[in-house]
């Protein structure tokens, strides 16, 4: 994916490669999300695993090995992070999962879109997503 689609105005930036320590979460807290959205350099330390108070989005495509843990686990520990986007692309059901407004261990809102249609993704980032792209 090019940064262009995720930040049309140059303040975001898509980041691959970045460890999150969430809280309460077991293992220690340490998940690879598949993408990381978050403001423009957030991300400047060398530190492996960072902790999620920037992120605005996190991504995660599943796959038969992580379906599961991107369905439960990882929902869960983005919320309580108070991580304010999760988007879920699953492909078993064909769906982008687009989870907002954190609570607890969850999302208040969830809003499933059929892959190949265009997904509103909520404020803080406020635009339509073409997920034929997936």
């Amino acid at each position: 994916m090019s940064s262009g689609l995720w930040d049309a105005d140059r303040r975001r930036t898509a980041y691959t490669g970045i460890g999150l320590v969430l809280p309460g979460l077991a293992g220690g807290g340490r998940v690879l999300p598949d993408l990381v959205l978050a403001p423009r350099g957030s991300f400047r330390n060398e530190c492996v695993w960072q902790a999620p108070d920037a992120v605005l989005l996190v991504a995660e495509v599943t796959s038969p090995s992580t379906a599961g843990r991107d369905r439960g686990q990882k929902t869960r520990g983005y919320a309580r992070a108070g991580i304010p986007v999760y988007l879920l692309i699953d492909r078993d059901t064909g769906e982008a999962i687009v989870c907002s407004e954190p609570v607890g261990e969850d999302y208040a809102h969830k809003a499933a879109h059929k892959l190949g249609t265009m997904a509103r993704l909520p404020f803080p980032l406020d635009f339509e997503l073409d997920t034929s792209e997936f």
